[in-house]
């Protein structure tokens, strides 16, 4: 992929319901070496949907992007990757892994782990019709006893695709346990593609680790940026990670000292000022795309998640979901701002 990954491969994984617009251009501009799409219908974006366009907006400063699509059938899917090719992206993302029961129940996401070789026939239908690179993100398996990662990623390796994202959990796990780094580190030695971790990377000391232990070619962050794009930025301000023979975690600028509670600065504590500046511009780049009223509305669940773990932060919340206006959010944000630390 031909982008610059600023030698801090990291990347904003597809979230659905978060990695809009406005969200990836704050990731990138916090120093995502790519951000991708949240899970676009390959069916939706073949007919038209308007709702479906307004996922492939692109902020100017996002100079680079990716596209995630999910589907079944190889000729919608081939059609889709047509039409995708046209906004530009760098790379055009299969997912394989969504664990949705909606998304399952129509043969797509996680369900395309039962039949592998769709998967291939998939691949290979897109790639016929773009020349922009194809890649998959996948989990480990449907459940605990069909564990099949390394099967799919010969196939989709054999069809063509340029590099393959392994969530560690299987279907069955969903979000819960604990991501099988294991299973990313036989992935990242057996084959032959850049392969990139993906599961528990909640701070920046768990993106460190997952390298240095799975040897992977890239992360993948997704709950670990909601509410906090600033991982990327703390990321970017370590030298060479995947080179480094031990890692000991330094708090950059960005984060508020507290040697008395090492564990709560790892885990993102953060000047309040900070926060609520990057809240505010978050909101208002919402609003240009969205319209006022429905980036208020939609920005209700960033606002939890910028304010998780802030003094007073449950009765911020409350307040929050009745805010419509960017003005209403305003002395909301201006008491994050002031929040003591």
């Amino acid at each position: 992929m031909n982008f610059d990954s600023r030698n801090v491969p990291f990347f904003l994984a597809p979230v659905a319901g978060y990695s809009d617009v406005a969200f990836r251009a704050i990731c990138f501009e916090m120093g995502a070496a790519l951000c991708y799409t949240e899970m676009i219908s390959a069916e939706a974006l073949v007919r038209g949907h308007p709702k479906t366009k307004l996922l492939l907006a692109r902020d100017s400063s996002e100079r680079y992007f990716a596209i995630q699509l999910f589907g079944s059938n190889p000729t919608t899917l081939a059609k889709a990757a047509r039409i995708a090719a046209d906004y530009k992206p760098v790379v055009i993302d299969l997912n394989c892994g969504c664990p949705v029961p909606k998304i399952i129940k129509a043969g797509a996401g996680a369900a395309l782990l039962r039949t592998p070789e769709r998967i291939g026939e998939i691949v290979r239908a897109m790639r016929d019709q773009t020349s922009v690179p194809i890649s998959i993100k996948m989990r480990t398996g449907w459940d605990q006893d069909s564990i099949n990662y390394l099967e799919v990623a010969a196939i989709a390796v054999q069809a063509g695709v340029c590099a393959i994202t392994l969530h560690g959990r299987t279907r069955a796990q969903g979000y819960s346990g604990k991501a099988d780094w294991e299973a990313i580190k036989v992935l990242s030695e057996q084959t032959s593609v850049p392969v990139f971790g993906s599961g528990d990377v909640l701070n920046a000391g768990a993106a460190i680790s997952m390298i240095r232990e799975t040897r992977c070619d890239g992360v993948m962050v997704a709950r670990g940026a909601i509410g906090n794009p600033f991982i990327f930025s703390d990321l970017n301000e370590l030298d060479n990670p995947k080179e480094a023979e031990a890692y000991s975690y330094k708090p950059p600028s960005l984060f508020i000292e507290n040697s008395s509670c090492p564990e709560r600065t790892l885990l993102g504590l953060r000047n309040p000022g900070i926060i609520a500046k990057t809240a505010l511009h978050h909101l208002e780049m919402s609003a240009r795309y969205l319209g006022e009223r429905t980036a208020c509305i939609e920005f209700r669940k960033h606002f939890c998640a910028y304010t998780r773990g802030l003094p007073g932060g449950s009765e911020l919340r409350a307040k929050a979901v009745r805010c419509s206006t960017i003005d209403e959010y305003k002395p909301l944000i201006e008491i994050i701002a002031k929040a003591p630390t």
